[in-house]
């Protein structure tokens, strides 16, 4: 897409229309040069022309459509990529192991029962996951409390302490992942027994 084609003042909204058809296909083809899909074509030339009719054109003409066009689009392009990085990072394969460890856990404690093997078993788990709990760091420790015995949700500890919810997710991964370490080595003296 050529910056300046030519000088096109745009400073009323009756010109959209023609504007539409007549720039349309230059920066669609900018777009689809960059980005990987048509969907994420289509979004950004849709956001660009939606923005172009917001804009109040009798108080700020655009004196260069094309180099107005150019700008908008390569925003856009840029914000659509960083935004997709951001989104990536919260969503891990680890959390999804953490949950199954955690409900399995639950699952196996709430096999109460009357027999006093299991009643013994379940009370020496009980124990050590108490202690492991408080080897860890109070940050730690707080999220994995908070969410897992209060039932809190990460959002709202994240709105209460200012925390981002990443950070969160990301220290009750590392509480678990002890807790996994030091509940595994009780099994295999549990067993050994």
């Amino acid at each position: 897409m050529t910056a300046v084609k030519k000088k096109r003042r745009l400073d009323s909204r009756s010109d959209l229309p023609l504007v539409y058809d007549q720039y349309k296909p230059e920066p669609e083809g900018y777009i689809r040069r960059r980005m990987d899909s048509a969907e994420d074509t289509e979004d950004i030339l849709q956001d660009v022309f939606y923005k172009l009719t917001k804009t109040d054109l009798q108080e700020n003409p655009i004196e260069y459509l094309s180099a107005w066009l150019y700008q908008a689009v390569t925003n856009r392009i840029i914000d659509r990529r960083r935004k997709k990085r951001e989104q990536a990072l919260p969503e891990t394969r680890q959390e999804n192991e953490d949950d199954y460890f955690l409900d399995s856990l639950s699952d196996f404690l709430a096999d109460d029962g009357n027999d006093p093997e299991i009643m013994f078993r379940n009370e020496l788990i009980r124990e050590e996951i108490e202690l492991t709990l408080s080897e860890l760091p109070p940050e730690q420790r707080s999220v994995f409390e908070l969410t897992e015995y209060d039932g809190i949700p990460y959002k709202e500890i994240a709105e209460t302490t200012g925390v981002p919810v990443p950070t969160l997710l990301s220290r009750k991964h590392y509480a678990i992942g002890h807790l996994r370490k030091r509940l595994q080595q009780l099994y295999r003296e549990i067993v050994a027994r």
